[in-house]
Order: C-alpha cells, then structure tokens, then sequence
C-alpha cells in the first residue's frame, strides 16, 4: 500500500472517530432536538403513557421526556377538547402532578398540582 493511500485511510478513520465520539456525547447527555431531552421508550414508555392516560381519563399521548427537570418521567396528552395536560410520573409511574395547558396558553406557571 502507498504512503498516500495510508494517509487517506487513516483520516478517514479520524473523522469516523471524531463524528463517533460526538454521536456518544449526543446520547449520553440526551440532546434530542433542540429540546435537548431524551424521549421515554421501551417497556417506560408503555408503562408511562398508561399511566399518564388513566389519569387523565383519556386523550392521545403526543409527546414524552425522560428525565424531566420535574420528575422522572413527562408525559403529554392531548385531550379530545385539543387542551393539553403535562402528567408528572415517578419512578414507579406513580403520578406526582400536572401542569394544563387551557386555551393554548403557556404551560408554565399553570401548575395545578393533582388536580384531576
């Protein structure tokens, strides 16, 4: 093998490393998005989203987050009225509380605690 070609697999096995290491950087700290908050999946997700519906008394879930800065686990639902209800679960799925989102009005600051 030439020296030049050498050369060239050797970058390019760098910038494999390089872009590798920072793909491992993005999961480990959980950016996802711009959000940067990991999404909740596997047998969590399934487990969550019951929970978060059966205390809601229904809905869609329309987004998740693990990890929240609330709780260990977000979960969104949209409600057939179109409002929207932030469910905070623990560790054991366990409800912790709830923000409403009425009228499409801002989220935060609207904690309503248990108030379902």
């Amino acid at each position: 093998m030439t020296k030049m070609w050498k050369l060239v697999i050797a970058g390019v096995a760098a910038v494999a490393l390089i872009g590798g290491g920072a793909a491992g950087i993005a999961v480990t700290t959980g950016a996802v998005g711009d959000d940067n908050e990991a999404p909740i999946t596997g047998a969590a997700l399934e487990r969550a989203s019951a929970a978060a519906l059966e205390y809601t008394g229904g809905g869609r879930v329309t987004e998740t987050e693990a990890g929240d800065e609330e709780s260990l686990y977000e979960v969104e639902v949209t409600l057939d009225d179109g409002s929207q209800v932030d469910v905070q679960l623990d560790e054991n799925f366990a409800v912790v509380g709830d923000k409403v989102d009425r009228e499409g009005g801002d989220r935060e600051g609207e904690d309503d605690g248990d108030s379902r």
